[in-house]
């Protein structure tokens, strides 16, 4: 379908040069995500230490675990509206917030409701979080670098679970399960007048601002940007319902497909990501070598950014992305059925966590590749809330497994169906349309 002319202000948005003020973007958002990340691996690393000091089984904290993960569905299908209609500035404030002080308080839970309840809190802000600093970074990219940028920020995710693992081996024995909130939380919270201060709003939403100020003008100029009535015409915001432009023309078989590819992606990570430290606990290990040894997982994910998002920026998610879901299964396949020395083990994980959370954060780019600047949070957004109910459905399926006494790396084999499932959603995005952009006037800047 042919494409239809552009403002010169989406042009110029379209093909902005990289520099230092969208590294910048791009690193602040990537920070946010490495507390996301922190924060989700957060209460799975705690839970051998808690079994101990609560005196409760580990199928126990399924609970736990559920809100979670419904938190972060509720902020995900939030944040779209919010951050298409109000800006996404606002969005990452708030949501960092949020998530930076229920973690903190999570420190001080008493019981197993308290702590659930927090996690509901924690979870919330975090689903906001992240297709907030996904779709920034979106904003400030070229349309021929925008998922290969996106996946770079969203590698902040697997770092921040990996270093979760690293130090909760030295916390947990140190000071103790409430030491890995603590830092959840204090992190998230120093952030956020570093946001305030440094990161600027979506251009588009300035553009469309009157009575900028001198500072928010010069940031419009460095991207051939002429502040005026002029760069408001023809900019690419929701006019409508978000939600419903979804299914639009030309959007609605990405989006059905996406949803699966999310519901299938997530259900697998969130199944590793709580349940893993467990298995290993039960497996013999103690419970700060099962944090180190899961977040070898979230290594092997960071990996996946050197060449996962070149990839789907070059030949499309339909070929690369689908190949790397399939090639999860492989490896999801070997920690559940066979039995190895640690460092095998090892390094299992890490192939699996590069091909299933390396598959998770290629998804993400893809929605933000896929999906206009006026639907892009909205199209992310919603897609990691449909994703949150495999999300749920994880903890709950990995809790209902080890009560009926199934042999603990055996609650896995069901990811190798999931990954197979996204696989082939993936592939099909092959079938998809290839949408008109919305039809603007070319304005003179």
């Amino acid at each position: 379908m042919a494409e239809a002319q552009l403002s010169s202000t989406e042009t110029a948005l379209e093909n902005q040069r990289v520099g230092g003020l969208q590294i910048r973007v791009a690193a602040l958002c990537a920070l946010v995500q490495i507390c996301d990340g922190y924060d989700i691996n957060s209460i799975g690393v705690t839970v051998p230490a808690l079994t101990h000091a609560w005196n409760l089984p580990g199928p126990a904290f399924t609970q736990a675990f559920l809100w979670s993960s419904i938190g972060i569905m509720v902020g995900a299908l939030s944040a779209g509206p919010i951050g298409d209609r109000v800006g996404r500035k606002p969005l990452l404030l708030v949501s960092l917030t949020i998530f930076g002080l229920a973690s903190l308080l999570s420190a001080f839970a008493g019981s197993l409701l308290m702590l659930s309840i927090l996690r509901f809190f924690t979870g919330m802000g975090i689903g906001g979080a992240f297709p907030g600093s996904a779709t920034l970074t979106g904003d400030y990219a070229p349309q021929r670098l925008r998922a290969t940028m996106i996946m770079a920020t969203f590698t902040g995710a697997p770092l921040g679970g990996f270093l979760c693992g690293q130090l909760a081996g030295v916390l947990l024995a140190t000071f103790g399960w409430p030491s890995v909130f603590v830092v959840g939380g204090v992190v998230p919270l120093l952030m956020v007048p570093v946001l305030a201060l440094w990161l600027p709003e979506s251009p588009r939403f300035l553009a469309a601002r009157r009575n900028l100020s001198p500072h928010q003008s010069a940031l419009l100029r460095r991207l051939d940007i002429m502040p005026g009535e002029a760069a408001a015409e023809g900019l690419d915001l929701a006019q409508g319902n978000p939600i419903k432009m979804l299914f639009g023309k030309g959007y609605a078989l990405s989006t059905v497909l996406l949803w699966v590819i999310f519901f299938c992606s997530l259900m697998n990570l969130f199944l590793f990501g709580y349940w893993m430290p467990e298995v290993l606990h039960l497996m013999g290990m103690t419970p700060p070598e099962a944090a180190r040894a899961t977040s070898y997982r979230d290594l092997g994910a960071i990996f996946a950014v050197l060449y996962l998002g070149l990839l789907i920026d070059r030949s499309g998610p339909e070929r690369a992305l689908a190949l790397h879901y399939a090639a999860g299964v492989v490896f999801i396949a070997m920690i559940a059925l066979v039995a190895m020395p640690y460092l095998l083990l090892v390094l299992m994980i890490f192939f699996s966590g590069m091909t299933i959370i390396g598959s998770q954060t290629g998804a993400n780019a893809t929605c933000g590749k896929l999906y206009p600047a006026r639907m892009r949070t909205s199209g992310l957004g919603w897609a990691l809330g449909i994703g949150r109910l495999g999300g749920i459905a994880a903890p709950a399926l990995g809790g209902y497994l080890l009560s009926l006494g199934v042999h603990p790396p055996h609650i896995f084999l069901s990811a190798c169906g999931f990954a197979l499932i996204a696989a082939i959603a993936t592939a099909l995005l092959g079938f998809r349309d290839r949408p008109e952009r919305v039809r603007t006037t070319t304005m003179a800047t």
